[in-house]
C-alpha cells in the first residue's frame, strides 16, 4: 500500500531569501507498507520548479502498488514526489531486510558531517547580530541576492570574524554584480557563492573570470544536467528534492566527481526525515548544508541531532 499526505511544520523564525520569506515547511510524506513492514520518506514540493503539494500527492498515489526503485526512476521525473517515494522504498527495504540503507547502497558506515548553518536575509545590523550568535559554528551560509549585499557580508564578518563563510545569491545577481563583489568577498574569506545568476541566464559565467568559485543550485538537478554546467560552474549543490531521491543523488554525486566538479549537499527547509538520506550523500562532500530542521518549532519523532559543527547520522527509528 502506498499513501501520501501533506504535513505542515512551523518554523521558530521566518526564513528569508531574495525571492521571499516562509514561516513553515509544507512537506509531502509518503509511506509504503508491504508484508507487515513500513518505509517512509519526505519531499518538499518547490514552487520555483513548478511543483505543488497537491500534484505531488496525486503523482505518488497514481503509482503501482508494487513499484520498484528501478521502475520509479522512469515513472516519475526528478523532484519532490519521486524523492519521497524513493526514500520510502529504501527505508522499506532496510526494515524488511534488517540491513541499514548505507550497507544496502554499498556505502561506508556514515559519520557526523560538518555542515553550514544558514543566516537568513535581513538588514546588515540584524545579520551581524545573527552571525555573532552563530560565531561558534564551523561554517555559515549567508543568504544574499540584493543591491545591499556588500554591507550585509561585511556585517556578518564583523559578527563572526573567524568562521568560514559561503554565500547564496539565490539567482539575485547580474554578471556585473558578481565581478564587482567577488574580490571583496574573497578578501572577507568567502569560499564560494551559490547560484549568483538566474537559471537560464547564466551563460555569462563562461565568459567572465570566476575568481570566487561558483556553485550551481537552481541550475543543477539530476546527473544528466551536470555535463552542461562545465565551463560555467565549479561546484554543484545536490539536493534530494531536485535529484528525485537518494538513488539519483548518489548517481549525480558520482557524475560530478567524474566531471571534476566539487560537491555541496544541500536541502530544502524540511524535517529530519529529509535529512536522514541526505546525510548518506554528504559523506565526503566538499560542503554540506543540512540544517533544514535546525530552526523548526516542531520536527519528527527521533529527529537527527546537531552539535556546534555537525549533523549526526539518523537513528534507525527515524529512517534507514
Amino acid at each position: 500500500m502506498i499513501t501520501a499526505l501533506a504535513e505542515t511544520f512551523p518554523l521558530r523564525n521566518p526564513f528569508t531569501i531574495s525571492r521571499g520569506s516562509k514561516t513553515e515547511a509544507r512537506v509531502v510524506t509518503c509511506s509504503i507498507t508491504r508484508n507487515g513492514h513500513r518505509g517512509w520518506g519526505e519531499g518538499l514540493p518547490y514552487p520555483r520548479y513548478g511543483e505543488t503539494v497537491a500534484e505531488s500527492i496525486a503523482a505518488i498515489l497514481a503509482l503501482p502498488e508494487a513499484i520498484s526503485r528501478a521502475a520509479l526512476q522512469q515513472a516519475l521525473p526528478p523532484g519532490a514526489a519521486r524523492n519521497a517515494v524513493d526514500c520510502a522504498l529504501w527505508d522499506l527495504e532496510a526494515k524488511a531486510s534488517g540491513t541499514p540503507v548505507w550497507k544496502l547502497a554499498g556505502l561506508a558506515q556514515p559519520k557526523p558531517v560538518e555542515i553550514a548553518f544558514t543566516l537568513s536575509l535581513d538588514t546588515p545590523e540584524a545579520m551581524r547580530a545573527a552571525a555573532a550568535r552563530q560565531a561558534h559554528r564551523a561554517v555559515l551560509k549567508v543568504k544574499l541576492g540584493t543591491p545591499a549585499d556588500m554591507a550585509r557580508i561585511e556585517a556578518v564578518r564583523q559578527g563572526a570574524p573567524r568562521v568560514r563563510l559561503i554565500v547564496d545569491a539565490n539567482e539575485g545577481w547580474t554578471p556585473e554584480i558578481y565581478t564587482e563583489l567577488a574580490p571583496y568577498l574573497i578578501r572577507l574569506g568567502v569560499e564560494m557563492v551559490e547560484q549568483p545568476l538566474p537559471q537560464g541566464a547564466d551563460d555569462m559565467l563562461a565568459e567572465i573570470a570566476r575568481p570566487l568559485p561558483v556553485c550551481a543550485d537552481e541550475s543543477a538537478h539530476d546527473a544528466a544536467s551536470l555535463p552542461g554546467l562545465l565551463g560555467r560552474y565549479d561546484v554543484v549543490n545536490l539536493k534530494l528534492d531536485k535529484t528525485g531521491g537518494l538513488t539519483e543523488a548518489l548517481r549525480a554525486k558520482g557524475e560530478a566527481r567524474r566531471l571534476g566538479l566539487k560537491v555541496m549537499v544541500g536541502c530544502m527547509i524540511s524535517t529530519s526525515l529529509s535529512m536522514a538520506p541526505a546525510i548518506l550523500v554528504a559523506q565526503g562532500a566538499d560542503w554540506s548544508d543540512l540544517d533544514g530542521p535546525a530552526d523548526m518549532a516542531q520536527d519528527r519523532a527521533n529527529p537527527v541531532t546537531y552539535d556546534d559543527r555537525h549533523i549526526h547520522p539518523a537513528l534507525p527509528q527515524l529512517w534507514g
